[in-house]
């Protein structure tokens, strides 16, 4: 199968764009997508966004959401950001229409390269997330590699755990981002925020992915720390989430029924055709 594909950054997040509207094929294989993935074999990415032709004729396009593993997932932040900047007209001010798993996102084109998406409201309901526990709470006690931790656990389309750390540079991810992604009681593995709060307009993040292992940013990852942050009093309602990769903005009025808006840069790298 040959493949046009763009490859795209949000804030170091590594995004593939696969457009197939026109020819409505299906994507290969989850080894294939898994050698796509590695930048050894393929174009080297975190996540692939495979476009087809929309439900809705108001929709731009819908997309699907594979990781480096070639596991489909939920959502994807940084991937949808990337999409609606793809498909704008590079003009100020523009809302982009798009449908993903869930159903439709809105999405805004603010300027240059410059990007907002409505998220969505965060989910905190265990069996919707999902996640084993009695009843949803602001903190879960997880117990990993014979330690108890305080987690907070959302779902922003996708699975989140995050943890409060005193620094994301010493904060152990190599080890308990694996440990608590594959933990039993995320019946569908999850993602990792490893999160510290140096003020209320200010969090910083480091973020192991499920099937990806730790990127240099997340979008949804963000959104969940900073919901997890503004549900234990920690920040205000817009935050600067700081990532290996850049910065993202997030902001929650931090109601349950609130969307969480993401905004940050959207970036084409190269453009190409791989044989596969």
């Amino acid at each position: 199968m040959q493949l046009e594909y763009t490859l795209m950054h949000g804030a170091g997040n590594r995004i593939v764009v696969i457009d197939e509207r026109s020819s409505g094929r299906e994507p290969p294989g989850s080894e294939q997508l898994a050698l796509l993935a590695d930048a050894h074999t393929g174009v080297g990415f975190d996540q692939l966004m495979w476009l087809t032709t929309p439900r809705d004729a108001a929709a731009r396009a819908r997309y699907r959401v594979f990781n480096a593993d070639g596991s489909e997932v939920e959502q994807c932040g940084n991937g949808v950001r990337c999409v609606a900047w793809l498909l704008s007209d590079a003009a100020e001010d523009e809302d982009i229409a798009l449908e993903g798993p869930a159903g439709a996102v809105t999405s805004r084109v603010l300027g240059p390269n410059r990007v907002s998406v409505d998220m969505g409201a965060p989910v905190f309901e265990p069996d919707s997330i999902p996640f084993v526990a009695e009843s949803a709470a602001i903190c879960h006690e997880l117990t990993v590699n014979g330690e108890t931790l305080d987690v907070s656990v959302v779902s922003m389309g996708n699975p989140h755990c995050v943890l409060t750390v005193e620094d994301v540079n010493t904060a152990d991810v190599a080890a308990l981002g694996p440990a608590i992604e594959l933990h039993e009681r995320f019946p569908v593995r999850t993602n990792v925020g490893f999160m510290a709060v140096p003020d209320r307009g200010h969090v910083e993040l480091r973020v192991h992915e499920r099937g990806v292992g730790e990127t240099l940013a997340c979008g949804t990852g963000a959104c969940a720390a900073v919901v997890a942050a503004r549900r234990r009093g920690l920040v205000d309602d817009d935050v600067v989430v700081s990532l290996p990769g850049g910065e993202l903005m997030v902001s929650w009025r931090g109601r349950d029924t609130d969307p969480v808006w993401l905004t940050g840069q959207a970036e084409i790298l190269s453009e190409g055709t791989i044989d596969i």
